[in-house]
């Protein structure tokens, strides 16, 4: 047996160590149960993504939309719509 020491935000443990103790389990069995999963599977046992938000093309793109909006280029007015809810 051997010993593993991770770090993390302490709010993200709290909140981990309640659902891990509501299945009945605890932190150190949860993250056996991972391991154990990545080595049956040969991969991490769910989908990782990025958020396309933060590529470096959408934020050059956003970068130079606030831009031109600080030089007031390339803006566009809108007419204001009224929205009448009815219940």
């Amino acid at each position: 047996m051997t010993n593993v020491t991770i770090r993390m935000d302490e709010g993200l443990k709290r909140q981990s160590e309640a659902v891990f103790d509501e299945m009945g389990l605890t932190m150190t069995t949860a993250i056996t149960l991972f391991i154990k999963a990545v080595i049956r599977e040969n991969r991490i046992p769910f989908e990782i993504r990025v958020d396309p938000f933060f590529s470096a093309s959408n934020q050059a793109r956003l970068r130079a939309a606030a831009e031109d909006m600080d030089a007031r280029r390339n803006t566009a007015q809108h007419e204001l719509v009224e929205v009448n809810d009815v219940d």
